[in-house]
């Protein structure tokens, strides 16, 4: 897949799933209403703002180095031709995921709704069944050793402290 057809494809898909699902979801659910804040805090808004403020770029950049150093998408049915261990992914193997999860539960802090936390811990429950049943095993059987020795290094979803650099 050439460069300018996987960054095409991933925008496309960066519509389709992240926009959808850390946007428009929660913006059907809250109408960007603010409830009460959590405890009576309304500092608590400012984790909320944080985690926002912190998922965006992570998604942002993921979705490009996918497209860019990969030459696909994430996508399951556009997948990167090339193992992506860079960036975020020196740190966590699924920071798409993550940053996802994050902003919902950004928007659920900064909102004070307690449905968005619901609902960001159910899709991060799915994301992680996602994960072990159905993409590690792909990633296995298409990069091999290299992804094995990614697996081995970088964790699945609380990230290591210093970056991780393949040999």
């Amino acid at each position: 897949m050439s460069k300018a057809i996987a960054v095409l494809g991933s925008a496309l898909f960066f519509v389709v799933a992240p926009l959808v699902l850390a946007g428009i979801i929660p913006w059907w659910v809250t109408q960007w209403e603010f409830r009460p804040a959590f405890f009576g805090v309304d500092l608590t808004r400012i984790l909320g703002g944080i985690l926002i403020i912190a998922g965006v770029p992570g998604v942002v950049d993921s979705f490009a180095r996918f497209a860019l150093e990969g030459l696909g998408t994430p996508a399951p049915i556009a997948p990167p031709q090339k193992l992506v261990a860079t960036g975020l992914y020196r740190y966590v193997r699924n920071p798409i995921y993550i940053a996802v999860v994050a902003v919902i539960l950004g928007q659920a802090v900064l909102f004070g709704d307690r449905r968005l936390l619901w609902y960001g811990t159910a899709l991060w429950l799915f994301f992680h069944v996602w994960v072990v049943m159905i993409e590690e095993p792909a990633l296995e059987q298409t990069f091999g050793t290299a992804y094995e020795s990614f697996r081995t290094n970088v964790p699945r979803w609380i990230p290591r402290l210093t970056p991780w650099r393949a040999a």
